[in-house]
C-alpha cells in the first residue's frame, strides 16, 4: 500500500513537473510511459493552478479594484505558474492551421518558435475571452469557475491523448500517447468532471458540455489536417476547451 501511494504521488509530481513551472521532487524513476501513466492527474493540476489564480482574483475584489482588472490580474498569475505552456501552444497551433496549406507545412510552421498573424490573433481573442467571462462573474462564482474550467481544460487533453495518434514521429508530447485508457480515463473524469459538477452544479454541467463540444470540433480538425495532434495540438485543446467552459459558466451564472 505504502509503495503504490509513492508511486501514485510520482505521477502527480510528474503531471505537476510538465504543466507548471513549479519545482517538485520526482518521486518515481523516470519510465518510458511515465508521462502517459501521469496524464491520469493532468485535471488535478489544472485545478491546483485555478485555485492558486483564485488569490489575485479575491484579493483584488476585496480591494474594490474593478473586475476586469481582478480577472486580468487572476489569469496573469494562471499563465505565469503554468510558463505560458497552453498559450505558446494555441499560437503555434494557430499558425500552423491558419498558414500552412498542406499537413507537412502545417508541421514545419508549428515547428517555427516566431509567432505569426494567426498565433497573435488568437492569442489576443483568448485573452479578451476569458477576462471579460471571469469579470462578469461575481465574486465566489469566479473563483469556482477557475477551478472548474482550468481542470476540465486539462481533462480535456487526457481524451485527446487516449482517443488520436500521435502526429509526428518523436515530439515531447508522445511520451504521452500511451495512456492507460481505462485507468487514465476514469482517474481524470472523476476529478474534472466531478469538480465541474460539485463547484458549478448546473453552471458545471454547462461547462462540460460546451468543453465537450469544442473538444470534439477541434479534434476532429487535427485528425483532418494532421493526421493526429502535437504538442502544440494539445495546448490549443486546452485552451478553446477553457474558453467555452468558461463561457458556458458566465451564460448561467452572469
Amino acid at each position: 500500500m505504502r509503495q503504490t501511494i509513492r508511486v501514485e504521488l510520482g505521477l502527480l509530481a510528474h503531471a505537476v513537473q510538465f504543466l507548471t513551472r513549479m519545482p517538485v521532487p520526482s518521486l518515481v524513476p523516470h519510465q518510458e510511459d511515465l508521462l502517459g501513466r501521469a496524464a491520469r492527474y493532468f485535471p488535478i493540476v489544472g485545478a491546483f493552478v485555478g485555485l492558486i489564480a483564485t488569490l489575485p482574483w479575491v484579493l483584488a475584489h476585496l480591494a474594490g479594484l474593478p473586475p476586469l482588472v481582478c480577472a486580468g490580474l487572476s489569469l496573469s498569475l494562471a499563465i505565469y505558474v503554468t510558463g505560458g505552456l497552453h498559450e505558446d501552444g494555441l499560437a503555434d497551433c494557430a499558425d500552423g492551421l491558419g498558414g500552412g496549406a498542406t499537413r507537412a507545412r502545417a508541421l514545419e510552421i508549428m515547428r517555427d518558435s516566431r509567432i505569426g498573424t494567426y498565433g497573435a490573433l488568437a492569442l489576443v481573442l483568448s485573452l479578451i475571452l476569458r477576462v471579460s467571462a471571469l469579470a462578469s462573474l461575481p465574486v465566489w462564482a469566479g473563483a469556482a469557475a477557475l477551478i472548474v474550467v482550468l481542470a476540465v481544460g486539462r481533462m480535456a487533453i487526457v481524451y485527446t491523448l487516449l482517443l488520436f495518434p500521435y502526429a509526428r514521429p518523436e515530439g515531447l508530447a508522445s511520451g504521452a500517447a500511451r495512456a492507460e485508457g481505462g485507468v487514465t480515463a476514469l482517474v481524470a473524469t472523476a476529478i474534472g468532471a466531478g469538480l465541474a459538477l460539485a463547484l458549478g452544479h448546473v453552471a458545471g454541467a454547462a461547462a462540460l458540455l460546451a468543453g465537450a463540444g469544442v473538444w470534439a470540433w477541434f479534434s476532429w480538425r487535427l485528425m483532418r489536417r494532421l493526421g493526429g495532434y502535437t504538442g502544440d495540438g494539445l495546448g490549443a485543446t486546452e485552451q478553446l476547451v477553457q474558453i467555452a467552459a468558461l463561457l458556458a459558466m458566465a451564460a448561467v451564472w452572469a
